[in-house]
């Protein structure tokens, strides 16, 4: 079956998890007879949340970010629709077996896998579908030291280049990832590159964090954040454009990639940039509730079994630790949703194997009662779970494999 809805019931549903009550009751209802830790997508809220994205993108084609869902059926449903175009893989070695199935996976990082280079190098086929990414010459020397050029195809590379904001004042704004900032910067890589027998250059990618990766409307810090975010948003569109000018004197580049879910819009009007990255914004941790631009469906989440209750208004459920990635905080853990009120005892928080919750809807759980949670992040909770529930119209109608459950295990 198509794992996207395609008959606007999306739309229609739209209501349902705008309506907690009727929302997790339905998914609660429909995977009540699987053993917990149970997960489950919802079809309607996912495929409102592609196609929400595909508007936000305005005709500006996304490449998916795979850390973000880590389930294949999905990467490839979403890939089947129009707005959509290439995998953002995380790692090399998940990038090979992706590009099975996909003939446009570039690997977001740099990679030191020298096992995974060896087979990359030794597949013509695979590496005329995989873009590595680069920011530093020691990387190329690491690839030559595995297979000189004269011993391997030719390899497509694309160039990291950051894009924090070093603001006068403040300092460094942003994510620390590649060590080139500025135009002549990427240039001077660039012309190294392909000046460097066995690698072309086909790509660049910048990545605004601080815009795409920061909520702006989740407390009273929204104006100062959003000052932030417009003067970044300047200062990059002007230094991105001198990047891709001066990289592009250098070499012919497929593609020029930046953004994420929650900067779409901003960075889709940028001229000098050709496709977008996205993932976050298809199943929707909680980490992507306080933005203004969009509200997304919260497409996944997952329930655990109560099974004691050591005080009167406190019911605790075995498992729970799902601590998503970051700065450590209550951010980052997994939010309890349903039955509505609960929430972590400050002291104990998520534990490995139980956590207690407390509120008045505690006083009204029994032993084998369901607890709904919401994980930070959108795609660690697959690392958790060997498989998820697919739910349309209060059913089951699929049950669809994460990476885990198909046996590969990466990052």
């Amino acid at each position: 079956m198509d794992l996207l809805a395609r008959d606007g019931a999306a739309t229609l549903s739209a209501e349902r998890w705008r309506t907690p009550a009727r929302y997790w009751a339905e998914l609660s209802a429909a995977t009540a007879h699987l053993p917990a830790p149970v997960a489950a997508i919802d079809r309607e809220a996912l495929s409102y949340n592609a196609l929400d994205m595909m508007v936000r993108a305005g005709g500006v084609p996304i490449r998916v970010a795979s850390k973000s869902i880590r389930v294949r059926e999905v990467l490839d449903a979403v890939l089947r629709l129009p707005g959509y175009r290439g995998i953002l893989a995380f790692t090399l070695a998940e990038a090979l077996w992706l590009s099975a199935g996909s003939d446009d996976v570039v690997v977001g990082y740099p990679t030191a896998d020298r096992q995974s280079l060896a087979r990359l190098i030794a597949d013509e086929s695979a590496a005329a579908r995989i873009t590595l990414m680069v920011d530093d010459p020691a990387q190329l020397d690491l690839i030559d030291a595995v297979a000189g050029p004269s011993a391997r195809t030719e390899l497509r590379v694309a160039l990291d280049v950051d894009a924090s904001w070093r603001a006068p004042g403040l300092g460094h704004v942003g994510v620390h990832r590649s060590p080139l900032h500025t135009a002549q910067d990427a240039a001077g890589l660039a012309r190294l590159v392909a000046e460097r027998p066995g690698f072309r250059l086909v790509g660049l990618m910048m990545y605004e964090a601080q815009i795409a990766g920061q909520p702006d409307a989740a407390g009273a810090e929204d104006a100062v954040i959003r000052w932030m975010q417009r003067r970044s948003a300047a200062e990059l569109r002007e230094r991105r454009a001198e990047v891709v000018e001066r990289v592009r004197e250098v070499a012919h580049l497929d593609f020029v990639n930046g953004g994420g879910t929650g900067s779409l819009e901003s960075t889709a009007a940028d001229l000098a940039v050709t496709e977008l990255t996205a993932g976050s914004g298809l199943l929707a941790g909680h980490l992507f509730d306080g933005y203004r631009a969009f509200d997304p469906a919260p497409a996944a989440g997952f329930a655990l079994d109560v099974v004691r209750r050591p005080a009167p208004d406190i019911a605790t459920v075995l498992g729970g630790g799902w601590v998503a990635s970051g700065p450590a905080g209550d951010s980052r853990l997994a939010r309890p949703v349903w039955p509505a009120g609960l929430r972590m005892l400050p002291r104990e928080g998520a534990g490995e194997v139980q956590t207690p919750l407390r509120g008045p809807a505690a006083m009204h759980l029994a032993v084998g009662d369901r607890v709904w949670f919401r994980h930070a992040k959108s795609g660690e909770l697959a690392e958790r779970v060997a498989e998820f529930a697919l739910v349309s119209a209060g059913a089951i109608v699929d049950r669809i494999p994460t990476y885990r459950g198909e046996g590969m295990a990466f990052l």
